[in-house]
């Protein structure tokens, strides 16, 4: 799979790619929930990346 990188400037533009992301693999069956060692090269940090599933504000 290829993936083309566009340029994010703000934290708005991450929570839009990020929420694109998590969609796009809950619609396709993935698991989203759990965590994840993202490792990099030397020139970029390291993270460590959890997903929980929270309940709605309307369904409490």
């Amino acid at each position: 799979m290829t993936t083309e990188e566009s340029t994010m400037t703000t934290s708005t533009e991450l929570h839009a790619e990020l929420k694109s992301l998590l969609r796009r693999a809950h619609t396709n069956g993935i698991d989203v929930e759990g965590g994840w060692a993202c490792r990099n090269d030397a020139e970029h940090p390291d993270w460590d990346i959890v997903v929980t599933e929270v309940q709605k504000q309307d369904e409490a």
